[in-house]
């Protein structure tokens, strides 16, 4: 094969790769043309509070699809807890949004009162025909310190005989979401009262559980019939309560006995001067 031969074959495919890669470099990149990404996204994912307080997040919802769709905003909670969403304003369950729209959506979660500490994921979503656009959200709830003081039936009042005593069922409930240790029971009581606790002291109350103390109020002799106020406080380090009662104050029957005899004598010693010195 003569050299003039290989010459000729190579130089027309070597030209041929020049003025390709000369264009390619002159001519400019195309991008490719295709449609923008649908987002669901939150500036905060992670928010803490107690149970008692609702977790606030704002998200953004993008329409990338090209095309106007209605999107269901939706969340999978655990039992007991509740979401809503609002936009402009306005709660709603979904909308509508032209393509290449952005909408800011507020989502407020609230837990369960029950709901113990602890991290607790929440998916979110943007549901259409076609698409599901996921949002997972993390509410973490801290512990709380929480006590009510009242009765098993709600009553605050009651009565007893002047000189006696009365006994009292007080209830002492943890409210929280934490453990309530060293609770301890007094009372405000009127002057000369005397009040007294079985048992005096909590030494650990579970969240969620309650537990019934008798109270003793001792009521002295002579004590003015009427109605007295006596404040009943249960507290530790973290919580306390408060509860007023009402105690209305009878005389005994002895003493009504004993009065109206001396009402009785009384008028017999005055028929009786009467009688003796009327006629002088």
């Amino acid at each position: 094969m003569s050299l003039s031969f290989i010459y000729r074959s190579i130089l027309p495919v070597s030209l041929l790769c020049f003025f390709h890669a000369v264009f390619a470099v002159a001519s400019p990149v195309q991008k490719p043309t295709g449609k923008d990404k649908s987002t669901f996204t939150a500036r905060l994912i992670n928010i803490a509070a107690t149970n008692k307080e609702p977790f606030r997040y704002n998200a953004s919802l993008h329409n990338g699809s090209g095309y106007s769709q209605a999107y269901g905003l939706m969340a999978t909670l655990p039992e007991g807890w509740n979401a809503v969403f609002r936009t402009e304003g306005s709660q709603i369950a979904g909308l509508r949004m032209d393509s290449g729209r952005t909408q800011d959506i507020a989502i407020e979660i609230a837990a369960t009162p029950v709901a113990k500490p602890g991290k607790y994921v929440i998916p979110v979503m943007a549901v259409t025909e076609k698409d599901t656009l996921l949002l997972n959200l993390e509410a973490v709830v801290t512990g709380n310190y929480g006590i009510e003081l009242t009765t098993p039936t709600g009553r605050l009042s009651d009565d007893v005989t002047e000189g006696r005593s009365k006994e009292i069922t007080l209830t002492v409930k943890n409210t929280g979401s934490l453990p309530l240790e060293g609770l301890e029971l007094s009372a405000q009581a009127p002057a000369m009262w005397n009040a007294s606790f079985a048992p005096a002291k909590i030494d650990r109350l579970e969240p969620g559980k309650e537990q019934n103390i008798t109270a003793t109020l001792n009521v002295p002799n002579k004590t003015i019939a009427g109605d007295y106020i006596t404040n009943f406080t249960v507290r530790n380090n973290n919580a306390n309560s408060n509860a007023t009662f009402r105690m209305t104050v009878k005389t005994s029957m002895l003493a009504g006995w004993i009065g109206f005899l001396v009402i009785l004598l009384s008028l017999g010693i005055v028929y009786f001067l009467i009688r003796k010195y009327g006629r002088r």
